[in-house]
């Protein structure tokens, strides 16, 4: 579940970017918390079922485990309804979204210093948040030199 979550934090990133729209703020934080919940709400049971000495990949199981595995069992439903709902705010970005900026990330409610915001707010400090969002087919008409 590191790599799925890593594509979804990689995807939330990078998506304004890409397509120029950005996305609900408050609906991608409750689509990650709650595939994290249940996440864990799937996979922690099964540690415990494992220290129990459930067998592994077997049909039936004792009714000694039916406790852990219901609870495994909520956890991945709320995992395909978080996924359903992820579905769902991939179509409002594209149905509501608002046209991105440069760099979305720039601002001051991520920044802890404001000096510094202030200092470099027109300046970015990367290739790809300098350029339009999303940036326009053959942007430079040469290889640019970073340093």
């Amino acid at each position: 579940m590191g790599a799925v979550f890593a594509l979804f934090a990689a995807w939330y990133f990078w998506s304004p970017k890409s397509d120029g729209l950005t996305y609900n703020d408050r609906k991608g934080r409750l689509h990650f918390w709650g595939l994290f919940i249940g996440v864990n709400l799937t996979f922690l049971p099964m540690h415990f079922l494992g220290l129990q000495g459930m067998p592994r990949r077997i049909v039936d199981y004792p009714d000694a485990f039916a406790g852990w595995n219901l609870v495994a069992s909520a956890g991945s439903i709320i995992s395909v309804v978080m996924t359903a709902y992820f579905i769902s705010l991939i179509c409002d970005k594209f149905e509501e979204g608002k046209e991105a900026t440069r760099d979305g990330w720039a601002k001051d409610e991520y920044l802890e210093d404001i000096i510094a915001w202030s200092d470099n707010a027109k300046l970015s400090k990367n290739i790809e948040w300098s350029v339009d969002s999303p940036p326009h087919f053959h942007t430079f008409n040469k290889l640019p030199l970073q340093s």
